[in-house]
């Protein structure tokens, strides 16, 4: 069920300021980030001689961008971020899929509901970093603890909104939709699953950012790859510098995440749905 698309009374002249000061806006707030960002690293190198203590305890931005670069000409940090990358994306994949079917048959079956509802509050209740110890013992360290860690951590947030978002619809909505002979399938795709979306966004982004903080501290536990380990590494090597390499690379990739990845996927499907129509679509 989409929006129909309004037709806009604008002339195009006055769309294309419009669009120019969309666009304008948007290289104003990303300057205002650059500037911040290039505040802090001058007050960071304006600091060291100001404290006094050894690169040890607080090494400059100088000495971390000569481990960063270091880094890369060994080919370590490549390979590391996209080890994190890869555990991450399938972790998120598996726990989505996971998740929102729980969510779904819990919500729509009050009979599926009795019989994993006392289990899965059972289940939410055990911290993730719980299971850790008996992973190991299952399978080692590696990329299975991680991933399913992981997917533990990402399923909860997933199926407690979808259950919230089915169990929200009025009942009016899917009664009419069957009046008018739609199939169950007909009725998951056209009316639970749009009006359960928003929820099911929310879930989704709760639950990526706690499996990506889940990551980073499986991986210094658990892995001997990844950004995580990165960090971990650099402090049992008295390496700061690494570490706090480690720590930027955290940063950024899940600010390349949320970005380029959570945000077009959170506007992508909500609009594709019809429950948001921007001001450019419209238009």
């Amino acid at each position: 069920m989409t929006l129909p698309a309004v037709a806009s009374s604008q002339p195009p002249l006055m769309l294309y300021h419009d669009r120019l000061n969309r666009a304008l806006r948007r290289h104003a707030r990303l300057l205002k980030g650059i500037a911040g960002l290039v505040l802090f690293f001058a007050l960071w190198q304006l600091s060291v001689p100001l404290i006094g203590l050894s690169e040890y305890f607080y090494p400059s931005p100088r000495r971390v961008a000569q481990s960063f670069v270091e880094l890369i000409e060994k080919g370590i940090l490549p390979v590391y971020v996209l080890d994190s990358i890869g555990r991450y994306a399938s972790s998120v994949a598996i726990g989505t899929l996971i998740g929102v079917s729980l969510g779904l048959m819990i919500g729509l079956s009050r009979a599926v509901s009795r019989v994993l509802g006392p289990l899965i509050n059972f289940m939410y209740a055990i911290v993730e970093g719980a299971w850790i110890p008996l992973f190991v013992v299952w399978w080692g360290y590696g990329f299975k603890v991680i991933i399913v860690l992981l997917i533990y951590i990402m399923v909860f947030p997933l199926l407690y909104n979808t259950i919230v978002g089915v169990r929200a619809i009025p009942q009016i909505y899917i009664n009419a939709v069957r009046t008018l002979g739609a199939s169950p399938f007909q009725i998951l795709i056209n009316v639970i699953l749009p009006a359960a979306l928003p929820n099911i966004i929310t879930g989704f982004r709760v639950g990526a950012g706690f499996a990506f903080r889940g990551l980073i501290f499986a991986e210094m536990l658990a892995a001997k790859t990844g950004i995580g380990y990165l960090i971990y590494e650099g402090a049992s090597a008295q390496n700061t510098a690494r570490t706090i390499v480690g720590m930027l690379c955290m940063g950024v990739l899940w600010l390349a995440i949320d970005r380029i990845y959570l945000r077009p996927f959170e506007r992508a499907t909500v609009e594709r749905w019809g429950i948001v129509v921007t001001a450019a679509r419209q238009g």
